[in-house]
């Protein structure tokens, strides 16, 4: 699956960007909240999510980049939120956090950056519907990916297999065409992509490229 990040998206244009995401491949619509803390810079709150909620069937997968991520979670449920992820870094009581998602019905995701081990988030694997795998330090959109962070993505895989566990397995940073089918085979199975999608001469192309579907 892939999840365009609304982060590459045109502010000005949001609506219409997220018609495009829609029209253009996109599975699930990635939604980069930052709050000028947990990481440098500042995007938006539970309003946009609210605002482009009505505008698509699409999931809104929400990235809670935020240091106290427990003062926001409900707002960004109420507000139209599908997934929520929470970072294993902004938490000292992850399973509180996470069982608060799933109580307001939503899924609930768990994330960690590129200097996190997997062996962190061990415990907490059973309980949540999405890993998401940092391979950029979080920020900024237009990054390279950093290769180690896949040996990650290939432990979790393992994991997931090895416990019968049912979660899906998210990779941001850096992910494009060049990339993708790396990624892809590491065991990921949605691929979030912000400017290599918004940017691509053929945004279909690139997402069927991105998705697998074309070579």
């Amino acid at each position: 699956m892939l999840a365009p990040s609304i982060l590459s998206a045109d502010f000005s244009n949001m609506g219409r960007d997220i018609r495009f995401i829609a029209e253009n491949g996109g599975d699930l619509i990635h939604v980069d909240v930052m709050d000028g803390s947990f990481v440098p810079d500042i995007t938006f709150g539970a309003k946009m999510v609210r605002d482009i909620r009505p505008l698509t069937e699409l999931p809104l997968d929400v990235h809670l980049m935020v240091t106290d991520p427990d003062r926001f979670i409900e707002d960004f449920a109420e507000a139209g939120s599908d997934y929520i992820t929470i970072h294993m870094e902004s938490l000292v009581h992850v399973n509180r956090s996470i069982q608060k998602i799933k109580d307001l019905g939503k899924k609930a995701g768990i994330s960690i950056v590129p200097s996190t081990p997997v062996s962190l988030i061990e415990e907490i694997l059973p309980m949540v519907d999405l890993v998401l795998i940092m391979t950029v330090n979080p920020g900024f959109g237009g990054q390279k990916m950093i290769p180690s962070c896949l040996n990650k993505i290939k432990k979790l895989d393992e994991i997931k297999k090895a416990n019968s566990y049912n979660y899906l397995i998210s990779v941001d940073g850096g992910v494009n065409t060049s990339n993708s089918a790396e990624v892809r085979d590491a065991g990921a199975d949605i691929l979030i992509s912000g400017s290599a999608f918004f940017s691509a001469s053929d945004p279909a192309n690139a997402a069927e490229i991105m998705k697998g579907i074309l070579k």
